[in-house]
């Protein structure tokens, strides 16, 4: 019995390897090179599938989903024989698993390879400052020669970009100075734009404010000019209206010259020739004055030719004293 058992059980054991050998799940995105007897034979899709076992063997599980690979920084010298460094990622997806897995030993590092020859190339052509600034040229020709290079090997190539792109220390110094020394031309150019405009505009203000300075004291001097013709116009009118006689300008004239003497400042004062005319004129009109007083008294003077002192306007008859009396004819 004992023999039978262990029959028995080695049986099940082989059955149950061998199915596990016959059913093969595949998950998503992903594919499986079967051989028989070393031979391609077909690819397992993603789901359930069902080999031969120990005739057929999965030679390999490939990923159909996009990959993302970067690479180390690699020297390339440019066209003006500076060596920079550059860093590359490749983003590609598998589209045939037979010819990724048998035209290609290693596509990963097929690819690798081909990426830094392609970049050299490129980046031969190209002195530092393209370089630094093509870099939509530089990722859409290394994508062209890539995808043109990996079709065969069953893989597309979706996108490449340049992680960095590294000059030498001296130059990144050098760089740095000419970048810096730019920012300050910039920055001095502008400063000196905004004082020009600042002076500028400060100018038209002042100039704006003395126009309109200067039009206001003209029509304020005109203003003025007309109130006074319009005053001296009233006044004119007035004493025309009023028909002075010479005896009431006379008594005027004679009463502005104590306000020209005011002030203790006036050591001398010029009297005018006209004030000979006016003391005339109002000497005889008091001497006439004088006369009817005489008359109407009755003989105070007995018929004497004298003639009556004059005396001084406004000052109750009180006669002028004797160094300011006009001479009487």
């Amino acid at each position: 019995m004992a023999p039978i058992i262990i029959v028995l059980i080695i049986l099940v054991v082989l059955v149950f390897i061998a199915l596990i050998k016959t059913i093969q799940v595949i998950p998503q995105a992903s594919a499986a090179i079967v051989e028989r007897f070393g031979r391609y034979t077909r690819t397992l899709n993603a789901g359930l599938n069902i080999v031969v076992p120990f005739i057929d063997t999965i030679r390999n599980r490939i990923d159909l989903r996009e990959q993302v690979v970067p690479f180390p920084p690699q020297p390339v010298i440019t066209q003006d024989n500076l060596v920079v460094n550059i860093d590359t990622v490749i983003y590609y997806q598998v589209t045939d698993a037979r010819a990724a897995t048998y035209e290609v030993a290693s596509y990963i590092q097929a690819i690798e390879q081909l990426t830094v020859t392609t970049l050299r190339n490129i980046i031969g052509g190209m002195d530092l400052e393209r370089t630094l600034t093509s870099r939509e040229e530089i990722n859409a020709a290394l994508r062209g020669v890539l995808d043109e290079a990996t079709g065969k090997w069953g893989i597309r190539v979706n996108r490449v970009e340049l992680k960095a792109i590294e000059p030498p220390t001296s130059i990144q110094d050098s760089m740095e100075k000419q970048m810096r020394a730019d920012r300050d031309k910039r920055a001095a150019i502008l400063q000196a734009e905004g004082v020009r405009q600042s002076e500028i505009l400060r100018a038209e203000g002042e100039k704006q404010s003395a126009i309109l300075r200067a039009e206001g004291e003209a029509k304020a001097a005109a203003l003025r000019a007309e109130g006074e013709a319009q005053a001296i116009r009233t006044v004119f009118e007035s004493i025309h209206a009023g028909d002075p006689d010479q005896k009431l300008l006379s008594y005027q004239y004679l009463q502005m010259l104590p306000k020209i003497a005011e002030g203790d400042a006036n050591k001398l004062w010029i009297v005018p020739s006209e004030i000979g005319d006016a003391l005339k004129g109002l000497s005889g009109a008091v001497g006439n004055l004088g006369g009817l007083g005489n008359l109407g008294g009755g003989g105070g003077g007995g018929g004497s030719d004298a003639k009556a002192a004059p005396t001084t306007p406004g000052t109750g008859g009180k006669p002028f004293p004797r160094e300011q009396r006009p001479p009487i004819d």
